[in-house]
């Protein structure tokens, strides 16, 4: 009796770890897009790439897809928009800070656009034209941000003092 109950809960086990597995693979892409650590030592500089996700943070990948540099203000985004929209339909995922550019770049909406559009719910014109719409804002509110900082950097710089020159007085003593 023993050995029977021994049996089947060594064939339940297996084919737990069975199903266990194959949720693993079926549902997990291991195809990350992710930041790839380059620059000196405190002046950091990423690539964007897209890898294998048990690669090493700065091995081998799969295809650069743009660049990353924190130090700037506000931070230097290059990207391709067509390349990162790709992997995201091939699957790809990608990590928290990845999300965050692409989200700031408008891929993520693009993506929900284009969603929309395969659901029926408008055409390709309307989509690209509410990108646009939402790309010139954006571009709009980062020269902004951009010329505020410039003017403080100014302004910290070159400190104006309010104070008028005083004149100087004629002759020696005061009487």
């Amino acid at each position: 009796m023993q050995i029977s109950f021994g049996l089947l809960l060594l064939q339940s086990l297996s084919t737990l770890t069975l199903f266990v597995h194959a949720f693993k693979f079926l549902f997990t892409m291991p195809v990350k897009m992710r930041l790839q650590r380059h620059g000196s030592k405190k002046r950091p500089f990423y690539f964007i790439v897209v890898a294998d996700a048990r690669a090493p943070r700065d091995g081998k990948f799969i295809q650069k897809i743009g660049t990353y540099n924190p130090l700037t203000v506000p931070a230097s985004i290059q990207l391709d928009r067509q390349r990162a929209l790709d992997w995201l339909h091939k699957g790809a995922e990608p990590t928290d800070t990845v999300r965050r550019i692409l989200s700031f770049k408008g891929v993520l909406y693009l993506k929900h656009l284009l969603r929309g559009v395969k659901l029926g719910l408008f055409d390709d014109v309307t989509a690209m034209q509410k990108f646009e719409v939402w790309h010139k804002e954006h571009e709009a509110q980062l020269k902004k941000r951009s010329d505020e900082h410039r003017q403080q950097r100014q302004v910290r710089r070159y400190p104006t003092t309010n104070r008028r020159p005083q004149p100087r007085q004629e002759g020696g003593a005061a009487e």
